[in-house]
């Protein structure tokens, strides 16, 4: 079960983690996506949340709605959003990370950059 927080809305904490599922391929790019009410039944929230954060991944234009059948996976859609991604990590996060290295001392040598393909090669 999904965990929310108090620091943004949950329709928001939502189609954050909707917009992570679709950067993995689930699913995958032409395909539906799963209904709101399988999706409020699954997080455990009000069908109108869901109607909502879906509503936001449409605006963002990774969703298009076929009448009568419900949301579907845009292609290029992966794209678009990995490169928005990419483009918010490296202006917001990346900098907050980095002075956090700093302030702890920690270079560039000692992290681990295979240390996530290690773990997906074991899996």
């Amino acid at each position: 079960m999904t965990t929310w927080d108090d620091r943004q809305p949950i329709y928001q904490q939502l189609a954050d983690l909707l917009a992570a599922r679709l950067l993995d391929g689930d699913p995958p790019e032409g395909e539906a996506m799963p209904s709101v009410r399988a999706l409020a039944g699954l997080h455990l929230l009000n069908p109108l949340t869901v109607n909502r954060a879906l509503q936001a991944l449409a605006d963002t234009g990774l969703l298009e709605s076929r009448r009568g059948l419900g949301l579907f996976v845009v292609p290029g859609a992966r794209d678009r959003l990995r490169a928005a991604e990419r483009e918010r990590f490296l202006s917001e996060e990346w900098p907050r990370l980095r002075a956090k290295l700093r302030r702890l001392g920690i270079a560039a040598q000692q992290l681990d950059w295979d240390a996530g393909a290690l773990e997906e090669k074991q899996a």
